[in-house]
């Protein structure tokens, strides 16, 4: 059973990907997409998005991180994906499932899955592209308008050696609207033959992890929101899949972790706290502490403030 940390634009950075592996319970993260337009990026772009690179693309904790690229040029993405994993890249990682309206309008992300014969070009030159050992995977979306071409999309990634697919189970035109229609999975699972696919969408507990294998038919579960809301949450699908009770962490606990989270001094003291703020929102939907607590922390501006308005939400 494989858990992975979801990429997730503008919300599991590098900051948030160490405090969640730090964590436990991943089997590596993905980073947020690298754009490629037409252009061969140079290292230092991509240490700046994956400033995990310095580290071997390994998070503090030594969970890998794989790069995710987007774009709909197949060379340049194959040349770009060369660039990666020269600089030794675990994994390359090809994101056909963005929906945000900017991205698709320049023909990134889930717009790609309108033409299931581009995105076959692209994992096809990706993969020629990159030595035979590094791990070529994509993952994509149950269509875009529909999905009418979901399968077309996987067999062609199926034939052009994709190494995985990970499934977020809604359309692009569904956004993060619930529910994920994890029984949609089990089509492409159903003729994967040996190439694993994993299952992602709408996963916030450990209940809903059960039924998202139970219906995919996949033994493997992306995490994105439901990890950022409730940190703990991998170690404790782990703990009940395992037969345990698979009990998430006290709020108490969390509170330091928090507090870690607001000191780190990697970026500004604005960024610190506004991404703090951010991650707060994501865990009143678990803990009802949370929400308590953002009522006293919105206002606040430096990290000093917030950090002793966690400390004392620690003790409730």
């Amino acid at each position: 059973m494989k858990l992975v940390l979801a990429p997730m634009q503008g919300l599991t950075d590098a900051p948030m990907r160490a405090l969640l592996t730090a964590v436990g319970g991943f089997d590596w993260c993905v980073s947020e997409f690298v754009r490629v337009n037409d252009t061969v990026l140079p290292p230092r772009v991509f240490r700046r998005y994956v400033p995990e690179a310095e580290q071997g693309f390994r998070t503090p904790v030594g969970t890998p991180v794989h790069v995710q690229l987007l774009g709909s040029d197949p060379a340049c993405l194959a040349d770009n994906a060369a660039v990666a994993a020269e600089m030794g890249a675990p994994a390359i990682d090809l994101n056909f499932g963005c929906p945000a309206k900017m991205v698709n309008r320049h023909r990134g992300g889930a717009v790609l899955l309108k033409e299931p014969e581009v995105v076959h070009r692209i994992v096809a030159a990706v993969r020629r592209a990159v030595p035979a050992h590094i791990p070529v995977s994509a993952k994509i979306r149950l269509g875009y308008h529909d999905r009418e071409p979901f399968l077309d999309n996987g067999r062609g990634l199926l034939a052009a050696g994709v190494s995985w697919i990970t499934v977020h189970a809604r359309t692009k035109e569904d956004g993060y609207r619930p529910p994920a229609h994890w029984h949609e999975i089990a089509r492409l699972r159903d003729i994967a033959g040996d190439t694993p696919v994993i299952a992602n969408g709408e996963v916030w507990t450990v209940n809903d992890h059960a039924r998202c294998r139970a219906e995919s038919g996949c033994a493997d579960v992306m995490l994105g929101r439901g990890a950022v809301a409730s940190p703990g949450l991998a170690n404790a699908i782990r703990d009940a899949v395992g037969g345990g009770s698979g009990g998430l962490p006290d709020w108490a606990s969390l509170c330091e972790l928090q507090r870690d989270f607001v000191r780190d001094e990697t970026g500004t003291e604005a960024g610190a706290v506004g991404r703090y703020k951010q991650w707060l929102t994501f865990m009143t939907r678990i803990y009802p502490q949370a929400e308590a607590l953002f009522l006293q922390v919105r206002t606040l501006r430096t990290r000093h403030e917030v950090a002793a308005a966690i400390t004392a939400s620690s003790s409730l």
